[in-house]
């Protein structure tokens, strides 16, 4: 009975390819009896490109052996220029061997910070509850950056006395110093939301302890919104406008002139609006309006926010992800955080 391939058996194509380069090399000396000692030398180094540094050593051992061997069926003297052929042909595969080493070490470096990073970033953005109260809720963060989820962008939601609150920012800057920034605001969020009286008031409050720890040319983008019953109250802190989506459409919010980031002195106005049954309004960062096709145009988002309205909140903001990565071509240039809130019925 023929044993059928193991599910989680892959093939290596570095140890593939090395030995079928070596094999080539070898059919092509022993065939027109060509001497290829040295050339031997390029199946480790195709190798090395290709998969580990242990593998690439199969390989180069591989190699120097039938560089070694080569004058028995060429039929040649072993002559001190042969062994030193030989020997550069060891040398280089030694240095193809050390070259993956290298690379392995490289790639576990990397891969270690990767996790670092990602196990910040899931620290800082805490998992989004589906609902609190009548209020709805799904968010989705989206980073530029394809091996992990580093980013500046936020988001919070709270319970708190005054209503559902919630803060949707940008920090500008990438990396673990938007990260750590990043996480500043939330902790400040986390702890004035119970206390301040309005969105206004916190989002000062967290202004303030930005402004104590920020450079000068440091800020953050955000707005702040409070759900309380038939009423939502915004402060924009220089951020952009959310979108509403009701029975008539969907409308960019008017939340008024927008004062400076968060940590430069922000002192935003409130503004209120209405907050129907069955309406639900999306919190975005500028990774969503700025995303660009290959004619360099931005994605349009006014031609899909009816589609907001579709489905649970999870699928809706599923839907507009996929549009946008779809649009963009799967490469983002900007991370990009997403909140969706409904008025359950």
């Amino acid at each position: 009975m023929t044993a059928l391939p193991h599910p989680g058996r892959r093939v290596d194509l570095g140890l593939v390819s090395g030995f079928a380069v070596l094999g080539l090399l070898a059919f092509i000396s022993i065939t027109w009896s060509i001497q290829l000692t040295t050339a031997m030398v390029a199946a480790p180094i195709v190798a090395s490109f290709m998969t580990n540094a242990f593998r690439t050593g199969i390989v180069a051992v591989a190699a120097v052996s039938l560089s070694a061997l080569g004058g028995l069926w060429l039929d040649v003297p072993y002559t001190f220029d042969y062994w030193f052929r030989v020997a550069i042909c060891s040398v280089l595969a030694g240095l193809a061997a050390l070259s993956a080493l290298l690379r392995d070490r490289r790639e576990a470096r990397l891969e270690r910070m990767t996790v670092i990073a990602e196990t910040a970033q899931r620290a800082v953005l805490r998992a989004m509850p589906s609902a609190i109260g009548a209020v709805g809720l799904a968010a989705r963060y989206v980073s530029a950056t394809a091996e992990a989820l580093v980013g500046g962008d936020l988001y919070e939601v709270a319970a708190t006395p005054y209503g559902v609150r919630v803060i949707v920012g940008d920090v500008r800057g990438k990396g673990l110093e938007a990260v750590q920034t990043a996480a500043t605001v939330l902790g400040a969020f986390r702890a004035a939301a119970f206390s301040e009286p309005d969105p206004a008031a916190l989002a000062k409050r967290i202004d303030e302890t930005l402004s104590r720890m920020l450079d000068a040319e440091e800020f953050v983008t955000a707005i702040v919104g409070e759900f309380q019953g038939e009423v939502v109250t915004l402060a924009n802190c220089g951020h952009h406008p959310p979108i509403l989506v009701g029975a008539d459409g969907a409308i960019e919010m008017d939340t008024g002139e927008p004062t400076v980031p968060l940590g430069l002195g922000s002192e935003p106005e409130l503004s209120r609006h209405a907050w129907p049954a069955g309406a639900r309004m999306l919190f975005f960062t500028d990774g969503l309006v700025e995303a660009r096709d290959r004619t360099g145009s931005f994605f349009p988002l006014v031609s899909y926010a009816d589609e907001l309205g579709e489905g649970t909140v999870e699928e809706a903001l599923d839907g507009l992800v996929a549009h946008l990565l779809a649009y963009a071509g799967q490469e983002m240039n900007d991370d990009m955080a997403l909140v969706l809130a409904e008025r359950s019925s």
